[in-house]
């Protein structure tokens, strides 16, 4: 039986060898996760190797991914973020800038907020809100990069 490598993209590149350190903190967090054999461009290559229970944790992951990706996929969500990433803003803020009104924007804060992407604050009877963490404006970085910026 001879080792086979996993099928690879004819254009990728093997970037690093993660085997001579199977714990390496990722990049963009710091935290600490672990890595096994090959990385391409960035992400780890799968292979038959991989053990089941590292398996259950992708998928896991692929779950949480995939619903960080739906709740940023609405326009008007997105506008809000891209909003937030400049700093906290009430409601009413956010309905002048996206002239939409109170019940739509209130809706797709609510969708934001059940996803954990933003925060509320009350003052008085005005609600403000803002990111929660870094990956709303770390992905709103890329988006930008890839249809906004001018060449």
């Amino acid at each position: 039986m001879t080792d086979t490598a996993p099928p690879v993209a004819h254009n990728a590149q093997v970037t690093a060898d993660a085997s001579a350190a199977p714990f390496a903190p990722r990049p963009e967090t710091g935290k600490v996760c672990e890595t096994r054999g090959k990385w391409i461009m960035g992400l780890p290559v799968i292979d038959n190797d991989i053990p089941p229970e590292e398996l259950d944790r992708m998928a896991e992951r692929a779950t949480e991914a995939s619903n960080f990706l739906k709740a940023i996929s609405h326009e008007g969500r997105l506008m809000i973020l891209c909003h937030l990433a400049t700093g906290e803003k009430s409601v009413t803020d956010l309905e002048s800038l996206l002239s939409a009104r109170q019940a739509a924007v209130s809706q797709q804060l609510s969708r934001l907020r059940l996803e954990g992407l933003v925060t509320p604050r009350r003052e008085g009877k005005t609600i403000y809100y803002r990111l929660t963490d870094e990956r709303p404006r770390q992905i709103l970085d890329l988006v930008y990069d890839m249809f906004c910026r001018q060449a």
